[in-house]
């Protein structure tokens, strides 16, 4: 008779914390769907590639917010505790405060820009359903902000170049 195969990772994973955002997750996006319809409001045309790449950059802005920024900390003191490392300029590293559980699940929601991609898209297409201008206002606003990031970078390595604290690459 076969044997099962012995657990990879003996770690317990936080499945029921993860459940319940799943659940309120679909919660979210189904209610949205079921109010949508209710109203009459119709699903807008596919983004344009100017639309798309503003909404992008906008996620990942807010998400780094969200989840980085040092200003944004008191928001995510009740599930995320600081890890010691450094962030990148202006953020800070943060693991969520309980090992178990929906406040664990509402820690790596809040610690991981990836995981809250997820929320903030969601929450700009339900923007664009239901007040597009203003949605649109504010991504293409936070848009140029992370955009304004990008340029601070760059002009710090330009910067540490010149100096000669990053050598140019020859060959």
């Amino acid at each position: 008779m076969p044997q099962a195969d012995p657990p990879v990772n003996e770690e317990k994973r936080p499945l029921g914390g993860y459940l319940a955002t799943m659940i309120a997750y679909g919660i979210v996006v189904l209610a949205t769907t079921l109010l949508g319809s209710a109203t009459g409001r119709a699903l807008p045309r596919g983004m344009s590639s100017r639309e798309l790449l503003g909404t992008a950059l906008a996620a990942h802005k807010v998400s780094r917010l969200v989840t980085k920024g040092a200003v944004t900390a008191p928001v995510r003191a009740p599930f995320t505790r600081p890890t010691g490392e450094d962030g990148g300029p202006g953020e800070v590293s943060e693991a969520p405060r309980a090992s178990s559980g929906l406040r664990h699940s509402i820690g790596e929601l809040l610690s991981c820009p990836f995981c809250l991609d997820v929320w903030v898209i969601t929450g700009f297409t339900i923007g664009h359903v239901f007040a597009p201008r203003a949605t649109r206002l504010v991504t293409d606003a936070v848009a140029a902000l992370a955009g304004a990031d990008f340029l601070h970078l760059a002009y710090a390595t330009a910067q540490q170049i010149a100096e000669g604290e990053i050598p140019l690459a020859t060959g």
